[in-house]
């Protein structure tokens, strides 16, 4: 048995542990996030934009399966943590993740998982001091993690990107998380999806204000994005960066697109974003129900009074 010191951190140690590669991939970060990270099953599938039940199953099919095997869990030695790592990262950003924007409850923010994160993936870092992914993977908790003071009000309310204030933003995570983007870079791990998530936190971080930020170089970080790692969380956020860049019309057809994708009809993203889209172009009625539908499909009551408040103030325009 490997001791715990070689990983450095007793918890990352137990989430490689769990990563076995006896597993399928999302059935290893599925009953890590469950077994490890203190994920709920609800929480879990909003991550993945799938169902409790799908979730459960997988949970059961993975421990079943780690039993008929007669896994013994123990430390994976530095040539076997390779093929592990990658669902070692994903643990830890879906961790980062509920911490960020929580999933349910009266808190939009729950700072203590994303600290937490954070620790895990410098620790992580260490261990593969070269790997670009790693490094991408802090840039991007770091970039990210540097606006949560600004994210919610005085009683904890939800505060959307284009109305924080700036100068709450945490500079010194800022400051770390350009350092680690640029040391990934350099090594030559520019199209590695993490990297490319930390390059768009990038690009809001360096911005003085939402006009400010040069949403073209987004749309096209997100085009690469969305062929190097495609998923409709993905595209729904092309969706806003095109909406930026040029116009609301060009955000609003990629959102249509999106419409009768199965895994984003009991997800809030879509609605919103067509919402704010549909709301920018003047179609306020269209607005007002989009927004209303998102409010009833998230299950964060922070979240829902935002958008419930979105739904009120398209209801004041004079087409409705």
């Amino acid at each position: 048995l490997i001791e715990q010191r070689d990983i450095g951190d007793d918890l990352l140690g137990l989430i490689f542990m769990t990563c076995h590669p006896i597993l399928s991939p999302d059935a290893r970060v599925a009953l890590t996030l469950r077994s490890v990270g203190g994920l709920t099953t609800d929480e879990i599938a909003k991550a993945y934009l799938t169902t409790e039940a799908t979730i459960q199953q997988r949970i059961v099919r993975a421990k079943r399966t780690l039993s008929n095997a007669s896994v013994r869990f123990e430390l994976p030695d530095p040539r076997q943590r390779s093929e592990r790592l990658s669902s070692v990262m994903e643990v830890v950003y879906l961790i980062f993740n509920e911490g960020y924007a929580a999933t349910a409850g009266d808190q939009w923010v729950r700072a203590e998982l994303c600290t937490q994160a954070m620790r895990l993936g410098r620790v992580l870092s260490t261990l593969v001091p070269d790997h670009t992914e790693a490094l991408g993977l802090v840039a991007l908790m770091e970039l990210q993690a540097s606006r949560l003071r600004a994210r919610t009000g005085p009683d904890g309310e939800a505060i959307l990107l284009a109305d924080q204030d700036r100068t709450r933003w945490d500079r010194l995570l800022i400051e770390h998380g350009l350092r680690a983007l640029e040391r990934a870079d350099a090594r030559g791990g520019g199209r590695g999806p993490y990297v490319l998530q930390a390059k768009l936190a990038a690009c809001h971080a360096r911005a003085r204000s939402v006009d400010a930020t040069d949403w073209v170089l987004m749309v096209a970080i997100y085009d690469t994005l969305s062929l190097v790692a495609p998923s409709p969380v993905v595209e729904i956020n092309r969706a806003v960066a095109l909406g930026m860049a040029y116009g609301p019309a060009a955000g609003l057809a990629l959102a249509d697109q999106l419409v009768d994708v199965p895994a984003l009809q009991a997800n809030y993203l879509l609605p919103a974003i067509r919402g704010d889209l549909l709301h920018r172009l003047g179609r306020h009625r269209e607005a007002h129900d989009e927004f209303q539908r998102a409010a009833a499909l998230t299950g964060n009551d922070r979240e829902r009074d935002t958008l419930a408040g979105r739904a009120r103030d398209c209801a004041t325009h004079d087409e409705l």
